[in-house]
């Protein structure tokens, strides 16, 4: 520990010692990602209230005019004056009257940046700050942070350069071409932005450093190496020979400042390559892990690591959330993190003790070549997982008997019956929860006011299946298992109907057009233009059949990358012919955990699907992506689900007490606000995720 560490933690001490108690948050106001401040995804507005709310009714509609085929709106917007901040399907940002849906600016990022189809990525929200009559509206667009006037939208020249700063930039690595974007929105504290990012997951991934922008000039004031450099703590549990081309170990998914403490709360994703680990040998700090940093300096305070050495994609999924619960009669400030795994972890916010103790349990070893994976896995004994942990023989999908003989078949050579087998290239393996959750990146949501937790999960197994790369030979083959096999699985044959299938490109593409199609990305598909023109040639001489690559020249050496020695084949749910997911129902659950005793206190279903309903089946859940929102009314309220509704449940029971059917699936995150005395609840429904893409914003409210 260093001295200011000590000095910082030593002021907590006495802070606590006085007897100063928590401040008091605003849970009127929708003016952050997540609702308030501290992220809580509640509301203390209760003009809607378990007895009326099955009177809501559409008071307005937004529709952006620019989804595109696949297109999707994570977006959840925020409410600051009077006006509502959110982004569209192409990541213009735009302010509406909250009380009527009407457009007051929009701002088109890539006129500013250079063409409407260069891929961005989503979008998951905007960030507001204010000094005096300075008010800004902070957001990202593929490899850019921009600030606009929030009352014009006009963008603020004297941020960055012209507005803007490249966020590929300062990351303390020799390059800086690299794929990053950032999806969920930066945290403010005082003058300060603090972002994270995504990248690639293969091995051509920047490290996926923490980093805080003044905002008011754009300069970056301090970064965080998630993965450490030579001589800083965490440094031995790497593989010193290959540390500086390791990638990944970011914080995609959103973090949470504790302003009053000064302390931001950083998850962060797996380390690459995903599934095979031969070049990290060793834990992987700070991979998997929940960072407290001093948000002013950057400073670790403390940390906890979920997933020695990762080979499962078990990234944190969401940010955490600050709850303040009671047990053993005290009051205590707590972090909860929930997790794709579908366990929750508690820590005292200050010294990131446990609230109940986790346990490292000991795990099956990997057999993969080159392959060392952690003897154990840390598991918390409380909170209670809020999904079953485990797919097992009994799980399998018996709906019907030809479904479940279809599943068995699948099944005649994979493992399953633990939740940490490693991948394998002997047998495909079951991985449950799913790369998807368990938790995902909708969060939850914490209600102050009876210390519950709310939290929606997917509980669907996927397969996961390696290979060795016999491709080193066949430069064209290593480059399209590199950047594109992941997705569209090792024979092109993709995911339908959310990832498409490679084969017979040449009917459809031409060389110029494939290249473009590379260079500027579309839709879920991310834009390569970081990769060497050398390797992009290559690369659509294979996916267009001409040569199968092998007749072209080895790459220089000086271009030339690490590539793993296995390669995971396609990202791949365990779903039958007919398209229905392997395992028994419920596939999407919503559970309530009562956090003074980390006990569930109801679990329902999430979701219908009608075709089955017709059938005589009971609802089954769906897939869901998006998170809840609580309220001082009673109600708890949810889209997510890909059946295209959102829904209300009595936070107390789980009993459903209305629903409405959305124009596309509302994959996001409601907001709740009010505006002239009257109580809002909107929803993004920008559908895709294998459901057809939207472009409305939806809001709610009853009837005068």
């Amino acid at each position: 520990m260093t001295f200011k560490q000590l000095l910082w933690l030593l002021s907590i001490s006495i802070f606590i010692s006085c007897g100063k108690s928590t401040p008091e948050i605003d849970y009127s106001n929708w003016s952050h990602y997540g609702g308030s401040e501290d992220g809580a995804r509640y509301s203390s507005l209760s003009q809607i209230t378990k007895e009326n709310v099955a009177q809501l009714e559409v008071a307005w509609t937004y529709n952006t005019g620019d989804a595109s085929e696949r297109s999707q709106i994570q977006c959840q917007p925020i409410v600051v004056d009077g006006l509502l901040y959110g982004s569209t399907p192409k990541l213009n940002v735009f302010a509406l009257d909250a009380a009527t849906g009407s457009e007051v600016w929009r701002f088109d990022p890539f006129q500013v940046l250079g063409g409407e189809n260069s891929w961005a990525g989503t979008n998951r929200g905007v960030t507001y700050w204010e000094s005096g009559e300075d008010k800004r509206i902070l957001f990202t667009a593929g490899n850019w942070l921009m600030a606009v006037n929030a009352r014009t939208g006009e963008p603020i020249l004297s941020f960055g350069d012209q507005g803007k700063v490249d966020i590929r930039k300062d990351l303390d690595t020799d390059l800086d071409d690299f794929l990053i974007v950032s999806n969920t929105p930066g945290v403010v504290h005082q003058d300060l932005l603090i972002l994270g990012m995504r990248l690639s997951e293969g091995l051509d991934a920047a490290p996926g450093h923490v980093r805080a922008y003044n905002i008011k000039t754009g300069k970056r004031e301090w970064i965080f190496h998630t993965i450490p450099k030579e001589g800083e703590p965490g440094y031995d549990t790497w593989d010193p020979k290959y540390i500086n081309q390791i990638g990944g170990a970011n914080n995609w998914a959103g973090m949470v400042v504790d302003q009053d403490r000064g302390i931001v709360f950083v998850p962060t994703g797996s380390a690459t390559y995903d599934f095979w680990g031969g070049y990290r040998h060793g834990d992987n700090l700070y991979a998997n892990s929940l960072l407290a940093l001093n948000a002013k300096t950057g400073e670790r305070i403390w940390h906890f690591q979920a997933v020695h050495h990762d080979v499962w994609d078990r990234d944190f999924p969401a940010p955490p959330n600050l709850i303040r619960i009671q047990k053993d009669g005290k009051w205590i400030d707590a972090v909860a993190q929930i997790s794709k795994q579908g366990m929750t972890y508690v820590f005292a916010r200050e010294t990131g003790e446990p609230i109940w103790p986790i346990v490292e349990t000991p795990v099956p070893p990997s057999t993969l070549g080159g392959e060392k994976t952690a003897p154990t896995q840390p598991i918390p004994t409380l909170p209670e997982p809020f999904m079953n942990m485990v797919f097992e023989e009994k799980d399998i999908l018996n709906l019907k008997p030809e479904w479940m003989a279809d599943i068995k078949s699948q099944l005649s050579n994979a493992k399953f019956g633990d939740t940490w087998l490693p991948p394998s290239t002997e047998n495909p393996i079951v991985l449950f929860p799913g790369m998807d959750g368990g938790g995902e990146w909708g969060g939850a949501s914490f209600d102050p006011t009876n210390q519950t937790m709310y939290i929606n999960a997917n509980q669907i197994p996927w397969l996961i299946e390696m290979t060795p790369n016999a491709s080193f030979g066949n430069v064209g083959q290593s480059i399209y298992t590199n950047y594109c096999g992941n997705c569209h699985g090792l024979e092109r044959k993709g995911n339908l109907p959310a990832i498409p299938g490679l084969i017979g490109l040449k009917e459809k593409y031409t060389p110029d057009s494939l290249d473009q199609l590379l260079r500027m990305g579309r839709g879920a598909m991310p834009a390569f233009g970081h990769i060497s023109k050398e390797e992009r040639l290559i690369l659509i001489d294979y996916l267009m059949g001409k040569a199968d690559a092998s007749d072209k020249q080895e790459l220089e050496a000086e271009t030339a990358k690490l590539y793993p020695q296995y390669y995971m084949n396609g990202y791949k749910k365990l779903v039958t012919k007919a398209g229905l997911y392997g395992s028994n129902p419920p596939w999407g659950l919503l559970t309530a955990l009562d956090m003074n005793t980390g006990k569930k206190k109801w679990q329902v279903t999430l979701g219908e699907i009608d075709s089955l309903s017709v059938q005589g089946f009971a609802p089954t859940g769906t897939e869901n992506y998006g998170g809840p929102v609580a309220t001082a009314g009673g109600v708890l309220f949810i889209a997510a689900t890909k059946d295209e509704k959102i829904r209300a449940f009595d936070k107390e029971t789980g009993e459903i007490l209305w629903e409405a059917k959305l124009p596309a699936a509302g994959h996001a995150t409601p907001a709740v606000y009010e505006k002239n005395g009257k109580q809002f609840l909107v929803i993004a429904c920008g559908g895709g995720k294998g459901t057809k893409s939207g472009d409305a914003y939806v809001a709610f409210a009853l009837p005068d």
